[in-house]
């Protein structure tokens, strides 16, 4: 009984990653099928989602880090953060943007 379970034991992580392997084939199958409707509505909600949380977060840090610096400190700090929520939005929008390929 020790040598099945040793055994089984050592091929472990092959089976584990040959298993995560192919769920995540599946996935970016069915992602890549998906509707561009879907995809717009779920695209939609994830901006609208990043927005205030991004917004809330630079604020919450804006008030714990810049509290006593000068003004063109803060001017900086908002003009870049304000900035850089763009980021992540253009992948999300590139991914919404996507034609659908045929099933």
């Amino acid at each position: 009984m020790r040598h099945a379970v040793a055994a089984v034991a050592a091929f472990s992580p092959v089976v584990i990653n040959v298993i995560a392997s192919v769920t995540c084939r599946m996935l970016l199958e069915e992602i890549e099928t998906m509707p561009v409707r879907l995809r717009k509505l779920i695209g939609t909600i994830l901006i609208i989602v990043l927005v205030i949380s991004y917004a809330l977060i630079a604020t919450t840090f804006a008030e714990l880090l810049l509290g006593a610096s000068p003004w063109w400190v803060h001017l900086l700090y908002f003009f870049f953060t304000g900035l850089l929520w763009v980021l992540p939005a253009m992948l999300i929008i590139k991914w919404m943007e996507k034609p659908a390929k045929p099933r």
